[in-house]
């Protein structure tokens, strides 16, 4: 008897590791080849993806009543998409403007552009503690001097001083206007020292995507395109370009189906892993999980300053309530309209939802109501 309850024992736990070590290895095929895997009955929700089917509509009720937006919004767990829910939206094929969310993404392509550069993959070598202007010679002659100081990790956690949103910068360019040379002082001086304040900065992001240019010797969107999206099976996308004396060059700027958008969380998920390939750094990965300057107090969006990091956020860090309920591991990178990309590692949790839009949005609530939705193990359920 005592016997074949070892046995009966060893048997569950190969079990367990067997299913642990399938869901971990599980990456989606092309979505013109089937995509991501999806549940549809609330047995197998349950059962599969461990959430709560009845919180799960509830949510859907939730994301249908936020607000009025065509949008498409979807829920990934264990890596089957367990919500989906579109309103003259496709998750599938809608490739519109996911705003802000493109910072997440720069920065995540430019942690990729530092990797290869230091693997001698690249023209120049560049780390994120090397000096921004170093790799963007359009800039010159530069419009302050204080830009010379301006570190690379700086563009992406905000720290810059290049024209924050709340100096009035339009987000948009010619180049000439983004780089200080228009006569504009809102974009030639910066609002404060590098590194001694926190003001949320788009300028900031089309500096990043020049130095990616610089570094690696092709355009940022070339870049993106043959080093993060290609190797995650991302089909459809576009990117915005700026014009100016300098010529025509991509920004960071682009659109992105919510589907394909989850396949960057995901990757972050699993480490920057996706099959038996390392595409983004892990060293990022890891670096995302805390704030990458020394900033602190309340600052643009009355967020506060130790919430951001490079390019991602961390919406548990927020003091005012919107963090309450939210995993102190999770990364999320909100944008105007109700663009929202985020991911819980310690939840094998993933949402995103685009609407192309813009304005204000609850983001938080909803990568909350995401989270409550996971079946709690010590619940016994």
């Amino acid at each position: 008897m005592l016997r074949l309850v070892f046995a009966g024992c060893l048997l569950w736990c190969w079990v367990g590791f067997s299913a642990v070590g399938a869901e971990s290895d599980y990456f989606p095929p092309l979505e013109s080849q089937g995509g991501w895997r999806k549940l549809d009955s609330p047995a197998d929700i349950r059962r599969l993806a461990g959430m709560d089917p009845q919180k799960l509509e509830v949510l859907k009720e939730w994301l249908l009543v936020s607000d009025q937006r065509p949008f498409a919004a979807v829920v990934i767990r264990r890596g089957y998409i367990v919500l989906e829910v579109e309103r003259g939206n496709s998750s599938k094929t809608d490739t519109r403007n996911i705003k802000s969310c493109a910072k997440a993404i720069c920065a995540t392509v430019l942690a990729i552009a530092s990797e290869e550069s230091l693997a001698g993959r690249t023209p120049k070598k560049m780390t994120f503690d090397d000096p921004a202007f170093s790799f963007i010679p359009w800039a010159e002659p530069l419009s302050d001097p204080r830009k010379k100081q301006i570190l690379v990790r700086q563009l992406l956690n905000h720290t810059s001083g290049i024209a924050p949103e709340y100096t009035g910068a339009k987000n948009r360019g010619p180049w000439d206007y983004v780089l200080g040379h228009s006569g504009d002082p809102v974009t030639a001086k910066l609002a404060f020292d590098p590194g001694t304040d926190l003001g949320y900065s788009t300028h900031a992001f089309y500096h990043a995507a020049l130095v990616c240019e610089d570094v690696t010797g092709v355009p940022y969107d070339q870049f993106a395109i043959e080093k993060l999206f290609k190797p995650l099976g991302i089909e459809r996308w576009w990117f915005a370009y700026l014009d100016g004396t300098i010529g025509r060059h991509p920004s960071h700027t682009l659109g992105l189906p919510a589907r394909e958008s989850a396949r960057i969380c995901y990757c972050m998920l699993r480490g920057g892993r996706w099959g038996d390939r390392q595409v983004i750094p892990k060293w990022f990965v890891e670096e995302t999980a805390a704030p990458t300057h020394s900033i602190h107090g309340i600052k643009c969006f009355n967020r506060d300053a130790e919430s951001f990091s490079h390019g991602w956020e961390l919406p548990a860090r927020l003091t005012d309530g919107r963090g309450e309920g939210i995993p102190a591991d999770a990364r999320f990178k909100p944008g105007s309209g109700g663009q929202l990309i985020a991911f819980v590692p310690s939840l094998d949790l993933v949402i995103t939802r685009q609407t192309g839009g813009s304005g204000q949005w609850a983001y938080e609530e909803y990568l909350r109501r995401a989270c409550q939705a996971v079946i709690s193990v010590e619940a016994g359920k």
